[in-house]
Parts: structure tokens; C-alpha cells; sequence
């Protein structure tokens, strides 16, 4: 008996791998576009659940940004439903504007993904993420310059979320698709030129493996790997100075220990205010690498100078050899 064609055993090989702790009985949710990447893991999870005893569920997002949305919504979850996905459920999403049009599909699409994965407690939901992708997000970090932490790329695992295939092509999915006779949706948006991937994926990246050579992808998908391996050891040792350097100032407001901080390297430094900043209620996406630059420059080049003011209405003081994050106001009535 011959087994499946290379391309559905290396899926199906992935998922097995990446849910190898999941117990029987247990929902898996698949979140799907009705492209080859999410419906070649669909394909591979609706076998190895029937296979490992896992009860599988997916969702499909609309997000309503171009005529006949919901018809290909709805395509998606039927061809779902034939691989034995059930439920299946559509999840219609309004896209705001904040971040930026991609940014903010995303964070719709991320909300409507939550709330299915919480109404059927899903122990974990399946991303359709590729090495392809992986290698635009190290670029588009890259172009950002913001660091490790933006460059490591998308993590195999974040909480709930998985990405199985991670290590695996586009190429290789798009094969699966059809030696399954798995139908396939190509979104109008990932030839839009409007969105940045985009034009990453068709633009630059063709040069880049035109003028550097095939395996760039792969390269970038090894770089992230490293970078997240490093950034994931600089955040623990950042989470132990953190917790060294917590104190109490003069009238017994939370605060950091200059000493502490100034003792470590500048990584790991501004990896401690960051978390600090974050937890003193600067909102994420509007903190900046200058933003952690000036509150540096209260530890390592003090000259009296005054407070640094944050996104977030948060401010940041030295006194006395400590340093203070806090909201503007509770700063100025403790003062």
C-alpha cells in the first residue's frame, strides 16, 4: 500500500508533531481563510483529530473588505465542513482604522478568533502561517528597526495559538491542496498592493532570491529562530533584574533601584523598562524605541534632567536614586 503524496505526509507529520500533548476528546480550532495555507492544515488536522481522537472545529473570518466577502466566507466553511469540521462558524468583523489597515484586520480578526475559541473551549487554535510568512516578518521587522523582539518572527507557540506549519512552505501547502482535491480560495487582498506584505511578497522578495539566490527563506526563517532563542534569554535575565531592582521610594510608591539597573548590560536594561513601562500602563503599540532611549538616559546619563513623558498619560522621574513609571496623575498627587 502506497502512503499519501510527500507533500499531505510532511502536513499531516507537522500537525502530529505540534499537538502531540493534546489529549483525546479535546476541540481543536482551526482558523481558516480558504487559502492553501490554512486549508492544507485543515486537511492534515481533520486527519490526524479523526487518527489521535481530537474533536475539530474551525472559524472562518469575514472581514467584509471587498464584494462578495461573505459568499467566499462561506465557501471556506462549507469546504470545512466537508473535511468533517463541525462546527464550522463564520464570524462576520468590522475593521476599524487604528494601526493602519492590516493592523487593524488583524486585531479584528484576532477578537473574533478569541471569542469562537472561547465559546467552544477550544484547548488550542491552529494558524496557518508558513515559512514564507515567517521570512516576511523578519524583513518587515528588519525594516522597522525594532530589534530581536520584532525580528524573531512569529513564535511556534503563544498561548493558545499554534503555528504547525511553521517550517513549512507555501509551495508544499498550495501541492497538498491539490493532491487532496481540497478547494482553494486566492483573497483578493494578497495581490493588493496597498498592504505592505504584499508588496514585500511579490516585490522584493523575487529580487532578493533573484540577486542573492534561492534558500533566502529559508535563511530568514533560521534567523528568526536564532533571534528568538536570544530574546527569549534576555527577557528571562530582564524579568530577575526587574525583580531585583523593585523598591519602594520615599513616600512608598513603587519604584526601581538605579544601582540595579545601571549594573547590566544596556539589552537587558531596556528590556526591564519596557516590561516596566508596559505594567506602569504605556500602551504597546505606542511605545518606541526613543521612548525606553529617554527613560535610559535617567539611569545612565543623569544630569538632573526632568520627566520623560510617555504615551499613556505615564511619566518617568528619577529622586534619590530611584526610578518612578507612573500615570501622570497619581504622580502628581503623591508629590
Amino acid at each position: 500500500m502506497t502512503g499519501p503524496p510527500p507533500a499531505v505526509a510532511q502536513l499531516r507529520l507537522a500537525v502530529r508533531v505540534a499537538l502531540s500533548d493534546i489529549a483525546p476528546g479535546s476541540v481543536v480550532l482551526v482558523a481558516a481563510s480558504g487559502g492553501a495555507d490554512s486549508m492544507a492544515l485543515a486537511a492534515a488536522t481533520a486527519f490526524e483529530s479523526r487518527a489521535a481522537g481530537w474533536r475539530y472545529a474551525a472559524v472562518v473570518v469575514d472581514h467584509q473588505l471587498q464584494p462578495g466577502s461573505a459568499a467566499a466566507a462561506q465557501q471556506a466553511a462549507d469546504a470545512l465542513s466537508a473535511l468533517g469540521f463541525d462546527p464550522v462558524r463564520v464570524r462576520a468583523v468590522e475593521v476599524g482604522t487604528a494601526g493602519g489597515p492590516e493592523a487593524a484586520a488583524r486585531s479584528a480578526r484576532y477578537a473574533a478568533i478569541d471569542a469562537v475559541a472561547t465559546e467552544l473551549e477550544a484547548v488550542t487554535v491552529l494558524l496557518g502561517h508558513t515559512r514564507d510568512d515567517q521570512a516576511e516578518s523578519v524583513l518587515l521587522g528588519l525594516s522597522r528597526g525594532s530589534g530581536a523582539r520584532s525580528m524573531s518572527g512569529m513564535a511556534p507557540v503563544r498561548g493558545v495559538y499554534r503555528r504547525p506549519i511553521l517550517e513549512i512552505d507555501r509551495a508544499t501547502t498550495h501541492a497538498a491542496c491539490v493532491a487532496e482535491g481540497v478547494p482553494i480560495w486566492d483573497d483578493p487582498h494578497n495581490v493588493d498592493d496597498a498592504f505592505t506584505r504584499v508588496r514585500l511578497r511579490h516585490r522584493v522578495m523575487p529580487v532578493i532570491e533573484r540577486e542573492l539566490g534561492p534558500g533566502v527563506s529559508d535563511a530568514l526563517a533560521r534567523t528568526a529562530d536564532l533571534l528568538r532563542e536570544d530574546d527569549g534569554a534576555l527577557e528571562q535575565w530582564a524579568d530577575e533584574v526587574l525583580a531585583d531592582a523593585r523598591c519602594l521610594d520615599d513616600v512608598g510608591r513603587a519604584a526601581l533601584d538605579v544601582e540595579v539597573l545601571a549594573a547590566v548590560p544596556a539589552a537587558v536594561r531596556r528590556r526591564v523598562l519596557r516590561f516596566k513601562a508596559l505594567e506602569s500602563g504605556v500602551p504597546g503599540g505606542d511605545l518606541r524605541a526613543s521612548h525606553l532611549a529617554d527613560i535610559d538616559a535617567l539611569v545612565t546619563r543623569w544630569k538632573g534632567q526632568g520627566a520623560v513623558h510617555l504615551p499613556g498619560g505615564v511619566r518617568a522621574t528619577r529622586d534619590c536614586g530611584r526610578l518612578q513609571l507612573a500615570p501622570q496623575e497619581a504622580a502628581e498627587r503623591q508629590s
